[in-house]
Formats: C-alpha cells, sequence, structure tokens
C-alpha cells in the first residue's frame, strides 16, 4: 500500500511538471503541430502517467502508444497523398451548396466585409485561439482520458479514428478547394470568391505570442490544401463536447458547452479557411461515427460510466 501510494503521488508530481514544461514551450516555440513532436510528448504524458503500475498495465501502454503512433501517422501519409489520385477537384460545388443555403450571398464574402479591419479587433483574437485549440483539444483530452479512464479512452479513440479516416477517405474521392484559396489572385487564380484575408493567425501576434502564429504558418504549408470537405476543425470541437454530453451535470452547461463548435464554426468562416458546407459536413462525420459506435458497444455492451 505505502508503495502505491509513493508511485501514486511521483506521478501526478511528475505529471505537474510535465504540464509546467508543456506551458514553457509553448510560450517559447508555439503549439507543437509536427506529428512526431505531438507524439513525443503524448508518450511522455503516457510513460509518467503509467509509473508504478503493474506489468500488465505497462505492455498495456505500449500497445496503446502503437496504435496511437500508426492513427496519426497513417493519417498524416494518406493525407499527404490525397490529392494524388487524380480525382476531379472540386472548386465550384461547396460555394454553390454555401449560396444556395445563404440565398444568394457568400457566408465568407459576407462575414469578412462586417467585421475584418486592418486594426486587430477582440474577435480576430479569440478567433485565432479557438482555430488554435484543434491542434490541443483533442489530443489532450485522449491523454487525459488514457490517464484516468482507459476504457473511455478506447472509446474516444474508436470514434475519433473514425472520423478521421472516412474524412481522409473524402479527400482522397472529392479533394475541394477552400474559400481563402478560391479567392486567390496570386498563386492559385480561382477567383470565384471575392478576395478574403487568411488570417487565422494574427491574434496571437497582438497577443505578443508570434512564435504560435509562426508554427501554425508553418503548419498551413506543409498541409494538403484541398483537405476541406469536411473539415475536422469543427467535426473534433463539436466531438468533444459530444463525447462528454452525458456527463455535463445540467443542461445549462451542455448547451454552454455547445459555444465551442459553434465558435469554431464562426472563426473557420470568418478566415475563410472553410465553407459552411464543409462544417456541415464535418458535423454530420461525427454524428455518424457516434450513432454507429454507440449501438455497437449497446449491443456487446461494453460501455464504462465515467468514474
Amino acid at each position: 500500500m505505502k508503495n502505491y501510494l509513493i508511485a501514486k503521488n511521483l506521478r501526478w508530481l511528475l505529471l505537474a511538471v510535465y504540464c509546467l514544461a508543456f506551458v514553457f514551450s509553448f510560450a517559447q516555440n508555439g503549439l507543437p503541430v509536427a506529428r512526431m513532436a505531438v507524439l513525443a510528448w503524448v508518450s511522455a504524458a503516457f510513460i509518467i502517467g503509467n509509473i508504478g503500475k503493474p506489468r500488465r498495465k505497462q505492455l498495456q501502454m505500449v500497445g496503446d502508444l502503437a496504435f496511437y503512433a500508426c492513427m496519426w501517422l497513417s493519417y498524416d501519409l494518406s493525407r499527404g497523398i490525397a490529392d494524388s489520385f487524380g480525382f476531379p477537384l472540386q472548386v465550384e460545388l461547396p460555394r454553390n451548396i454555401d449560396k444556395a443555403l445563404f440565398f444568394g450571398h457568400d457566408p465568407n464574402v459576407w462575414m469578412q466585409h462586417q467585421l475584418w479591419s486592418k486594426n486587430i479587433q477582440w474577435y480576430d483574437v479569440y478567433g485565432s485561439i479557438i482555430y488554435f485549440t484543434h491542434f490541443f483539444v483533442p489530443v489532450a483530452t485522449s491523454v487525459y482520458l488514457w490517464i484516468r479512464y482507459r476504457e473511455q479512452w478506447v472509446r474516444y479513440i474508436r470514434r475519433f479514428a473514425s472520423v478521421l479516416f472516412a474524412g481522409v477517405l473524402t479527400y482522397i474521392v472529392m479533394p475541394t478547394v477552400p474559400p481563402w484559396m478560391a479567392a486567390d489572385t496570386k498563386t492559385f487564380h480561382y477567383q470565384i470568391l471575392e478576395p478574403l484575408h487568411r488570417s487565422t493567425g494574427r491574434g496571437w501576434n497582438w497577443l505578443g505570442l508570434g512564435t504560435v502564429s509562426n508554427v501554425l504558418l508553418h503548419g498551413q504549408q506543409w498541409a494538403n490544401p484541398t483537405a476541406a470537405f469536411p473539415s475536422l476543425h469543427a467535426a473534433f470541437a463539436l466531438f468533444v463536447v459530444v463525447f462528454f454530453w452525458k456527463q455535463m451535470p445540467n443542461k445549462w452547461v451542455q448547451y454552454a458547452s455547445l459555444l465551442f463548435p459553434l465558435s469554431m464554426a464562426w472563426t473557420l468562416v470568418y478566415f475563410g479557411e472553410h465553407y459552411v458546407t464543409d462544417i456541415l459536413a464535418g458535423w454530420a462525420y461525427v454524428g455518424a461515427s457516434f450513432w454507429f459506435w454507440n449501438r455497437w458497444e449497446a449491443k456487446r455492451q461494453v460501455v464504462e460510466p465515467l468514474a
């Protein structure tokens, strides 16, 4: 019993140190978005969270980490080649759907006409923070669940991986031009939209965290630019809320939590990153994943409540 308490206290102490190191690294270098860097941070959290646990748990951790790494690395590989299979590039379709939904108006253009200014506004800062949560919240949530409730981590990863790879499959068969590219006048020359400002990271500059903005810009340069439909930013913002929906203490908390995916949707449209159509598709993928796995688990009675 004494050894168990020592190991438990050591785990929590090292996790606290880990969190402080992460915050320091974030302030100096920005959030890690390179996949190997993300896996390194996740691996460190898994290892620290498993200190002092029995051999069975150690072997389980190795298997979980291997699956986690394979999931992300295969996603990166498949996403990187998704636009090389020769399927026709969708340029006008999502824009035309948006115009039909909004009675002939382009939501991206309309929002920038209403809100964008040369001077950074408070909502630019808010949008930059919300946009960047995509690179942190889903991964941090999975690490937390693995450390505290591994059964819930398994449920989370089933649904998460399904949305992830369904998105990649769609990127392969339906590569889609995002609004900022459709409005480009210098490089891509589609010009089916009025010019848009792709100012996703400038809110971080206002906060004095230019390194975050630089990391974001670097990530955008190597990412597949036609991986727009569905929007995984929109999908995973809703995903986290839906996963914890039944564990929320009351309806007011549930309704308040919806501000997160709605804020993400607003941000993606305002910054010209996605059409509303992309966002609705991302939400639909989340709904389909939860519907499938909820039914699968109910039949096998594998659902474990959070402790």
